[in-house]
């Protein structure tokens, strides 16, 4: 299990469709649970890439996320053992105009 941040580790984040300034993504990664990405989350795809070339990405599964109002909404999603190079989240519907996504970790 790593259970220090992804950022330390050298993960980056490439690219964000949307984002706040003082809640900028990179602050998923930064280990940091009081920092957050704000942004809009209902449904959430992920994707991998196992190449260096990011052209290129499979489906690793779509979820709708539980409603879980006034609270912190914490979610556990298993890529059943597989490896990636990069991995892609996609949000593709919210339950209200804004949320934040606090953390982004790897478990192996």
């Amino acid at each position: 299990m790593i259970d220090s941040s992804l950022n330390s580790l050298g993960a980056k984040v490439v690219v964000a469709a949307s984002g706040d300034e003082n809640h900028p993504p990179e602050n998923i990664i930064d280990g940091n649970t009081t920092t957050f990405w704000m942004s809009t989350v209902k449904r959430l795809k992920i994707e991998k890439n196992t190449s260096q070339n990011v052209s290129h990405f499979e489906l690793v599964t779509e979820q709708e996320l539980e409603h879980t109002e006034g609270h912190l909404q914490s979610n556990t999603i298993s890529l059943n053992r597989s490896s990636a190079t990069h991995l892609r989240f996609i949000i593709t519907s919210g339950y209200d105009h804004f949320v934040s996504v606090h953390r982004v970790s790897v478990q192996h």
